[in-house]
């Protein structure tokens, strides 16, 4: 496998770049005291559809065919996917259809149709909703976007990574959560070819270890079960592609419980003054916990993927 580019993501940039915003490095004091490092966060909940995820749809639809295109575009998503997907297809004039699971944030579900998809509700997880994405390929010949195992896709999503770079060229370690692998694989390429002593940390979570056991065991492992409710993070299999990168570019993968990182949302509102999802909240989490290890003063940057929080899921949580 061929791996992308620093020039592959500054092209996939120059592609998109007219409808994404280039999200902020916000420094946080309080963070970084706690951890010992100099820590910036990377605001894609400030991304257009409230997550990084529109980047990869918008530079995948300009490689469609016009036949492609006028068929329509299917995918399945947990949420931000699905928003990603339903905003690019909007911006290109495609029609969408997008499949979640039935027990998705219902924001997610709601943005999504205002966007102008087509949702189709079906399953507890993302992987029985993909099941039902293909099936309605073969039905009505629409064409799939994976949210994750796809090039193009992941070499959208990786130009956080170039603006990671651009933005602070001094960094040392970038953390980024992990679901199917997408957004890791594409900052993890983008971040080595600028610089390959900079260190790529993932972060899952505990009870959904897909791409760690993955990567630990050099193939792609399907969990038999997914105990973890936050949506970014409760994928069964990560990616063949993902994992390929992922082992070859990302230098270490740790993970912690999904009540952990629901802190760390909470924690992140208090202190940062900024609502992260739970997915994204996992980046702070780990520097929290302290799982990230790098010397001390290192410049760190943690990716907050997302803000389409389910705030439902914080009831009960309580802040340390």
């Amino acid at each position: 496998m061929t791996l992308l580019t620093l020039a592959d993501f500054e092209a996939a940039r120059e592609r998109i770049g007219a409808n994404i915003h280039h999200t902020p490095l916000l420094r946080s004091t309080k963070l970084g005291e706690r951890s010992g490092f100099n820590v910036r966060l990377k605001a894609e909940l400030f991304q257009r559809t409230g997550s990084y995820k529109i980047r990869g749809p918008l530079n995948k639809f300009t490689f469609l065919t016009p036949d492609e295109k006028a068929r329509g575009v299917i995918c399945s998503s947990a949420g931000n996917h699905a928003q990603g997907v339903a905003l690019a297809a909007k911006i290109h004039g495609i029609k969408a259809v997008v499949c979640m699971a039935a027990n998705a944030t219902p924001s997610k579900i709601e943005a999504t149709r205002a966007y102008g998809a087509e949702v189709v509700l079906h399953g507890t997880i993302w992987d029985e909703a993909n099941d039902r994405a293909k099936q309605l390929v073969v039905e009505r010949g629409y064409t799939y976007i994976h949210p994750f195992d796809d090039m193009q896709l992941i070499n959208g999503q990786g130009t956080v990574g170039l603006e990671i770079v651009r933005d602070w060229p001094d960094v040392d370690v970038i953390v980024v959560p992990i679901g199917g692998g997408g957004l890791i694989s594409g900052i993890s390429m983008a971040a080595k070819s600028y610089n390959p002593k900079i260190r790529v940390i993932g972060v899952e979570s505990s009870g959904a270890p897909g791409m760690k056991r993955s990567v630990d065991e050099g193939t792609v492992v399907t969990l038999d079960r997914v105990d973890c409710i936050i949506d970014g993070l409760r994928v069964k299999r990560v990616g063949e592609l993902t994992r390929e990168i992922v082992s070859q570019c990302v230098d270490e993968i740790v993970t912690l419980p999904d009540e952990q990182i629901f802190d760390a949302v909470v924690w992140t509102m208090h202190y940062a003054k900024v609502v992260p999802e739970g997915a994204a909240a996992a980046t702070v989490g780990a520097l929290l916990q302290r799982l990230v290890k790098a010397p001390q003063g290192a410049n760190v940057v943690c990716v907050l993927s997302g803000g389409n929080v389910n705030l439902d899921q914080l009831k009960g949580m309580k802040w340390n």
